[in-house]
């Protein structure tokens, strides 16, 4: 049997973490760009990457929210796609899976 309280705090504590990562990748990239065209090159490559990384954060924050949202209607541990069960071993290693293992493939 899960923990639902345990997994509540778990993801409730990453969302948190993701949504500061979030809060200081948008402060780096609004920071404005060096003089030299050199460094601007630099920068413009690391904002690529620093908006891939907030881009990976931004969908885990979903995923997150949406477990969140089963766990409050009791839905938690319920296939969104078929309605089965998700195995527990799946759900301890990505409490946020809305989906059992069949339908995610």
């Amino acid at each position: 049997m899960l923990d639902h309280d345990h997994i509540r705090e778990m993801l409730t504590h990453r969302l948190a973490e993701l949504r500061a990562q979030v809060a200081n990748i948008e402060t780096d990239l609004q920071q404005p760009l060096d003089d030299d065209f050199a460094e601007q090159a630099i920068d413009r490559a690391d904002d690529e990457a620093l908006d891939a990384v907030e881009q990976s954060a931004l969908a885990e924050i979903e995923l997150i929210t949406r477990a969140l949202g089963r766990l409050e209607t009791g839905t938690y541990g319920t296939c969104t796609a078929c309605g089965g069960a998700i195995a527990p071993k799946r759900l301890e290693a990505m409490p946020a899976a809305g989906l059992c293992i069949r339908c995610a493939h």
